[in-house]
């Protein structure tokens, strides 16, 4: 399993990459690889400003579907809709092409509370 070193990452098996006031989400390795073949992305919270481990979408795999939980708060500012025809990426590409929103950040006070690469790691056992 491939876990970069420059992003942060939750206990809900999302990955976190930051760039000014910018945040960047996906779903870790270890996550595409426990759901399985990715089949259906959905995100309608585009536009919307929302608080830390609120729901901000859904990922679906060919037998279940599971919450996207926000890592921090902020305003949902882009969606990757290249998902929308192609939420297989995910799978091939979890930490690139395989993004699933970009975020303004609204206090980055919660970006402590995120868990490094190495503690990720010891949350699934790796």
């Amino acid at each position: 399993m491939n876990f970069p070193n420059d992003l942060k990452y939750t206990k809900d098996h999302e990955w976190i990459k930051i760039e000014g006031e910018t945040a960047t989400v996906g779903i870790t390795d270890f996550a595409q690889g426990e759901l399985g073949e990715i089949v259906y992305v959905e995100i309608e919270t585009e536009g919307e400003t929302l608080d830390k481990e609120e729901v901000f979408g859904t990922i679906e795999a060919v037998k279940t579907v599971s919450d996207l939980f926000m890592p921090v708060s902020g305003e949902i500012i882009e969606f990757n809709s290249s998902l929308e025809s192609n939420p297989e990426t995910v799978n091939s590409n979890p930490y690139e092409s395989g993004w699933l929103v970009k975020i303004k950040v609204a206090d980055v006070n919660e970006l402590n509370d995120l868990l490094s690469v190495e503690e990720y790691k010891s949350h699934i056992g790796a």
